[in-house]
């Protein structure tokens, strides 16, 4: 799509008005305690996971939990890159975002953002692995290539973000410098500049859209093979077992997946629902994560059994 605008091209944007989600003012004060109420209970829950999975020696020896470690760091981080800033939009503080602001959220947000689509894929193969070939997984999956598959989403992400925010800003901006949206994202950026964006919005589709949705469909691949082997277990309480484990994880992935598809495949389009769904994904996601593979993973609960009553063995002893 081609932008055409008559402002000055000598004119150079410094910064960036984030106008935030759109809400009557006698919400504010309501929004600001729900969103704030949701990063402190999605840093703790996150926090809570990966104490839990390094001090527990029955997890942090299995790829299924250091993978479920590494993605509550991501989520911890993600949502540090978006909850404050949008917590601001909520307050009299100025909207005002400088331009290597800017620039530094999009890239971690679509470092972060990638970096967990990928990691979404390697669970979902964990999983496929441990549970299509049981026998072989050991060999398939152990702790080493757990962490050289990590490395690589996390390289990948990099390699994508980096991409994304150069091809973004390499654009001029003269002009106006509001952003329609509640962080610094590609659509709602391009939709500022003053020169031809169609590159962007075709690598936008391509390197976003289209990646996220073949790593969806890899990702459902991988459970129509694991929920067929679950059929075939004989036992009802090793089918309950292997569907408790499973079934948390695609729960998260399908939240995750299908609004930023929902976004990204649609990206030179301009919906209101479009901050609703990024809502949902960037906020609350990371926030039911914890809950999700707490209440519905029985090895994580009885961990923190485990946690909980080693500490107060502790505390008696003293």
């Amino acid at each position: 799509m081609r932008r055409n605008r008559n402002t000055s091209l000598d004119t150079v944007v410094t910064e960036f008005l984030l106008l935030g989600l759109a809400h009557p003012p006698t919400l504010r004060t309501f929004l600001f305690l729900v969103f704030f109420l949701i990063y402190i209970l999605t840093q703790l829950g996150n926090l809570l996971i990966l104490l839990t999975v390094w001090a527990d020696p029955k997890l942090h020896a299995r790829p299924m939990y250091i993978l479920l470690g590494v993605l509550s760091f991501l989520d911890m981080w993600l949502s540090s890159v978006i909850v404050p800033r949008l917590i601001l939009n909520f307050t009299p503080a100025s909207k005002a975002i400088a331009f290597g602001g800017c620039v530094a959220q999009l890239y971690f947000f679509h470092f972060l953002g990638s970096t967990q689509c990928f990691l979404y894929t390697l669970m979902a193969y964990d999983r496929y692995l441990a549970i299509c070939q049981p026998l072989r997984y050991p060999v398939l999956m152990n702790g080493k290539l757990c962490t050289i598959l990590v490395a690589g989403a996390w390289v990948a992400g990099s390699i994508h973000g980096s991409i994304q925010t150069t091809l973004t800003f390499r654009l001029p901006y003269c002009g106006p410098n509001q952003i329609d949206y509640f962080i610094c994202d590609i659509p709602a950026v391009l939709r500022l500049a003053c020169a031809d964006t169609t590159i962007n919005e075709l690598v936008t589709f391509v390197d976003i859209g289209v990646v996220a949705a073949s790593c969806f469909m890899l990702i459902l691949l991988s459970y129509a093979n694991i929920v067929h082997a679950i059929l075939k277990i004989r036992t009802a309480d090793g089918r309950r077992r292997a569907f408790s484990t499973c079934g948390s994880h695609l729960t998260v992935v399908t939240v995750y997946y299908v609004p930023c598809i929902f976004i990204y495949l649609r990206a030179g389009s301009k919906s209101p629902l479009d901050g609703a769904v990024a809502v949902f994904y960037t906020v609350v996601t990371p926030l039911l994560n914890p809950l999700i593979y707490t209440l519905r993973n029985q090895e994580v609960k009885s961990a923190l059994k485990r946690l909980r009553v080693g500490r107060g063995n502790v505390g008696g002893d003293k």
